[in-house]
């Protein structure tokens, strides 16, 4: 942290010529937090899939995310972005908050009418459209990216544009190593591929779809020898559909599926299968006036559709008020409820609830 600091004050002080012709941007949102209620066995098992952790009673206060960013028109052709992040999820090797980059990239603006080629790491198409939509980062992550469905950023090589000059129907392709923020460990990429339109004003919608390539699988029950291998890779599905009034209220469908293919073997069976999961989130905002809005969320989460896989589907809701004492300051009292499906043995969980105080402010 110190090194980083030491860094920035260096690259500031020395390049604050270059520093006056870019901008630079930021923001922090964070919460003080209270769990309401936790089911007991919660704690115990470390229940999978879920939203809402920690134990009942945790309570506190915490920042969820840091950003500083540094915008820089290079010239006419070229922009480059650099942005850091911190959160508490990022922590040192003696547990304090860490900075990691959280973008970091080369835009060449027109490349071909209409359309730019980025390089680096990078915002993916499966999560910036559908959050600017959403609007409310702050208050909770979109469904693809708090189930962890896809990336919300990766490093490759994309190339997005407007297919005509109005901007109703628009494309985004990526290439990119699928592995997020970390480095690059394997021989293997994944293939992003969004197209937005925008048929009529304050409506959207988005199509995407993308295949993460892994290594193949050896088939453990074949008799070949040697054994034979199966294909391994993950296609991913999403479908957005938004309606938006200005200063007044704004709608929201996102739906996905994922095939993780050859992936897991049923009890008592020796062959492998698909498996395929899938989502809904819905939220509506409504602004009672410029500063005023309330905020409500249903989100679903089925990881695996096989009828014989009980216990994992998983419901999610979101309700908040929101005030904006001025333009760049967001408070916004908040309860998220989780809800958990019972096992085939008959057990069943409590809600988790989770009460907390968000605020949130923007600068640039």
């Amino acid at each position: 942290m110190k090194r980083i600091s030491a860094l920035l004050l260096t690259l500031l002080i020395g390049t604050s010529g270059a520093w006056t012709q870019g901008k630079i941007s930021g923001l922090m949102y964070g919460d003080y937090f209270y769990n309401i209620a936790r089911d007991t066995a919660f704690a115990r098992t470390a229940l999978p899939n879920s939203a809402l952790t920690g134990e009942k009673s945790l309570q506190g206060f915490q920042f969820r995310r840091i950003y500083f960013t540094y915008d820089h028109d290079i010239s006419e052709q070229f922009s480059g972005r650099f942005r850091l992040e911190a959160d508490q999820v990022a922590q040192t090797t003696d547990g304090k908050v860490s900075v990691f980059v959280k973008d970091a990239f080369l835009r060449w603006k027109n490349l071909f009418r209409g359309s730019d080629l980025v390089f680096g790491l990078q915002p993916t198409p499966a999560i910036e459209i559908v959050e600017a939509a959403w609007g409310y980062r702050s208050l909770e992550k979109t469904i693809v990216d708090l189930r962890g469905v896809a990336p919300s950023r990766d490093l490759g090589l994309a190339l997005r544009g407007k297919v005509d000059t109005a901007g109703v129907f628009s494309y985004w392709a990526l290439v990119a190593n699928g592995s997020g923020n970390r480095p690059e460990n394997d021989k293997y990429k994944r293939y992003y591929l969004g197209v937005h339109l925008r048929p009529i004003k304050n409506l959207q919608v988005m199509a995407y779809g993308d295949y993460a390539a892994r290594a193949a699988k050896t088939n453990q029950f074949s008799t070949d020898v040697p054994k034979e291998t199966m294909s391994n890779g993950v296609m991913t599905y999403d479908a957005f559909v938004g309606y938006n009034e200005a200063d007044k209220f704004s709608i929201g469908l996102e739906g996905f599926m994922v095939t993780a293919m050859n992936e897991y073997v049923p009890a008592g069976e020796t062959a492998y299968k698909n498996r395929n999961a899938t989502g809904i989130s819905v939220w509506a905002t409504v602004n009672f006036q410029p500063d005023i809005a309330v905020v409500g969320r249903f989100d679903f989460l089925d990881p695996n559709t096989d009828a014989k896989i009980k216990g994992d589907a998983r419901n999610y809701i979101l309700g908040a008020f929101v005030w904006k004492p001025t333009k760049n300051v967001h408070l916004m009292p908040n309860v998220q409820v989780e809800t958990y499906e019972a096992v085939p043995n008959g057990v069943a969980y409590d809600p988790s609830v989770t009460g907390r105080f968000t605020f949130a402010y923007f600068f640039q």
